[in-house]
């Protein structure tokens, strides 16, 4: 059985593989954040959390998540 290639991608500083064709929402499912208190940029711009099933991620991609924590 052959291996499917895998591509790399930095999330928050940190090198990562995912499958080809790996979307933005298989990421943040992946990753167990709750989509409604995060923020995420993808190579230097914000992304419009409507959109994050349609963004297919690509080698050497550059994510920053930013988990928001509410408190009291």
């Amino acid at each position: 059985m052959r291996k499917k290639n895998k591509i790399k991608i930095i999330v928050n500083g940190k090198q990562m593989t995912v499958n080809p064709k790996y979307s933005l929402k298989n990421l943040i499912e992946k990753l167990k954040l709750p989509i409604k208190k995060i923020a995420i940029e993808l190579n230097r711009q914000i992304v419009d959390r409507k959109r994050i099933s349609k963004i297919i991620l690509k080698s050497g991609d550059k994510i920053e998540i930013v988990n928001f924590i509410g408190g009291g």
